[in-house]
């Protein structure tokens, strides 16, 4: 989903923006909308989308396999404290889905074909106002009109144990996510923080995708492997801002080199798992690990290619190159508690730490979110999730000594100069999802950032650090 906020070399932090599902039946999402004017308006009440079934529209796709959802999301967000700038700023995101069943539409079992566009619109707070590592918005974005995904879903093997998805695919989709996280506003609780600088563009997650093929197998009930093999790069080359340089998204690179990620998955109970008679229904949990590697080749983020440090007089300017980057990470989402007599009524709890020792051509070195959801705090409000969580980022400590030495060069000119270096950010972040209608979400949301940049200078107090932030804001979710 990619705030686009550079911090020097470090490349961009990407987003994720919410979920946005086809659902299986139009009919019954339409909540088989009657005839006439009144019947329809009278359907709107019951339906999951604001525009019901569209006078049939939706229907009729049905009927042909083909599913369509469209999303706007709206949010205005500012910083009360702390920042570059005060003030707040609207940004938005509208996402269309289209789906198509191969077996209703012409008896292929086991395919989906995807298409998904966006529209990106708004201003950006975090590279305007904020400073951050850790952007305020996962739907924060160079403003576009681009392709996000079009691709092939084909199941085989018994009991569906398999399938392979070809195409143009964002990697932040599958790979990576903890779904208790996803209720978050901010963009590290989606695409995380650490591939999001250290990658090519920030990786093939929103707003970009890249061409490539991932596999899934289910060797076992409660274990699915998961294996991606992207393009390296989510656009043909990687001077410059990959989300202006592959602005339509209609670019499928295959230059360069391979970005492959390998996902180990547990999940319990095993989907059709059974209860024996009088139990209570288990705690569920979900465990990933997993790791990528990218073959593309990285600029040392302190030396060049002779060994004079970048930041020096002496230097060519030509960093030094590294083949290859790797990272492992962890994801663990685990409920907690739920209600005997209201199983709505849960909480639980998720963590995701990625960390990566190549620390001469990395940004960040480690990352972590940890968090806790609520779901139907509120006694009849089944829909609701009340979430608190934070986020850590941490730069690495050649990225440290890099901003030492280009202190240590400026101050030979001038001792007054003030030049910190950088070392970590966290953040922390309350938010209430609220349901007003089937189809109408509003989320108010209050975050805060201690040491924004990893400890920047202030450009408009050039002797302080850019302060910690206060961020209060709201956003909406309508589903047409």
């Amino acid at each position: 989903m990619g705030a686009a906020l550079a911090l020097g070399a470090a490349g961009q932090a990407q987003a994720s923006p919410p979920a946005l599902s086809v659902p299986v039946s139009s009919e019954q999402a339409a909540g088989g909308a009657p005839q006439g004017f009144s019947g329809y308006l009278s359907s709107l009440q019951k339906s999951s989308f604001l525009l019901g079934d569209m006078f049939g529209l939706r229907t009729e796709l049905s009927r042909f396999g083909a599913s369509l959802a469209i999303q706007e999301t709206s949010e205005v967000l500012g910083n009360a404290t702390g920042g570059i700038h005060k003030g707040a700023e609207y940004d938005g995101l509208t996402q269309a889905i289209f789906q198509l069943n191969t077996q209703r539409a012409f008896g292929l079992y086991g395919g989906l074909f995807n298409v998904s566009a966006l529209q990106i619109h708004g201003r950006n707070l975090s590279a305007d106002n904020l400073g951050t590592i850790q952007t305020a918005s996962g739907i924060e974005a160079d403003r576009a009109t681009r392709l996000w995904e079009l691709w092939y879903d084909q199941k085989f093997l018994d009991e569906d144990r398999a399938d392979i998805k070809v195409g143009l695919i964002s990697a932040d989709q599958e790979f990576i996510v903890s779904p208790n996280a996803l209720y978050f506003v901010n963009t590290m609780f989606g695409w995380p923080a650490l591939p999001s600088y250290d990658l090519p563009g920030g990786g093939p997650a929103y707003p970009l995708s890249a061409p490539a093929v991932r596999f899934r197998w289910r060797p076992v009930d409660p274990v699915n492997i998961l294996v991606g093999v992207f393009n390296g790069a989510p656009s043909r080359t990687n001077d410059g801002d990959a989300q202006v340089i592959n602005a339509s998204g209609t670019q499928f690179p295959t230059n360069g080199g391979t970005l492959t990620f390998v996902e180990l998955q547990y999940t319990y109970p095993a989907l059709g798992a059974m209860v024996m008679p009088g139990a209570g229904a288990p705690l569920g949990h979900t465990y990933k690990i997993g790791a990528w590697y990218d073959s593309e080749a990285f600029d040392d983020e302190r030396f060049d290619d002779h060994g004079v440090p970048l930041a020096s007089p002496l230097s060519d300017g030509s960093p030094l190159r590294h083949r290859g980057q790797y990272s492992v990470y962890g994801v663990a989402d685990q409920m907690l508690w739920r209600q005997q007599d209201d199983p709505n009524r849960s909480v639980s709890a998720f963590t995701r730490v990625m960390g990566s020792p190549q620390a001469d051509r990395n940004f960040l070195s480690f990352s972590a979110n940890v968090g806790l959801t609520y779901h139907d705090p509120v006694a009849n409000r089944p829909d609701d999730t009340l979430a608190i969580g934070l986020g850590y980022a941490k730069v690495s400590h050649v990225v440290t000594d890099a901003d030492r030495d280009a202190a240590a060069v400026a101050r030979a000119v001038d001792p007054t100069i003030y030049g910190p270096a950088r070392h970590d950010e966290t953040f922390i972040e309350a938010t209430y999802q609220y349901q007003l209608r089937p189809w109408w979400q509003v989320q108010p949301d209050f975050q805060y950032t201690f040491t924004p940049g990893g400890g920047v200078a202030d450009p408009n107090q050039p002797t302080n650090r850019v302060k910690s932030e206060a961020v209060f804001g709201v956003r909406t979710n309508v589903l047409f």
